[in-house]
């Protein structure tokens, strides 16, 4: 399979098989936050944090020995650490993987 994340209303292949629900959690990249809009903020934050959710459940899937994730839910936090002066997001990912059928 070339393809490994499904997201929300993606389906995976009908050909594999479902083997179970999975969570994890991840944090994009921290920036400088001082007087910036926090639109702009979550934004430019919420791309790293699908590239990082994506790349942590892909390691996830081959680590388990599954052939694809269906992420069916995520929660998304914003976090401040004021005296860096850093904006970040943490997300919590809800996924089911799916292994190939037995022969």
């Amino acid at each position: 399979m070339d393809r490994i994340v499904y997201w929300r209303r993606e389906l995976p292949p009908l050909s594999e098989q479902l083997e179970g629900t999975h969570e994890l959690e991840a944090d994009s990249e921290h920036v400088p936050h001082g007087f910036a809009d926090r639109d702009a903020l979550w934004g430019r934050c919420y791309r790293s944090l699908v590239e990082v959710a994506r790349a942590r459940i892909i390691q996830e899937v081959e680590r388990l020995g599954g052939s694809c994730a269906h992420v069916v839910d995520e929660q998304i936090a914003a976090r401040t650490d004021d005296v860096a002066g850093e904006f970040w997001l943490r997300g919590t990912f809800r996924f089911v993987m799916y292994v190939h059928p037995p022969a």
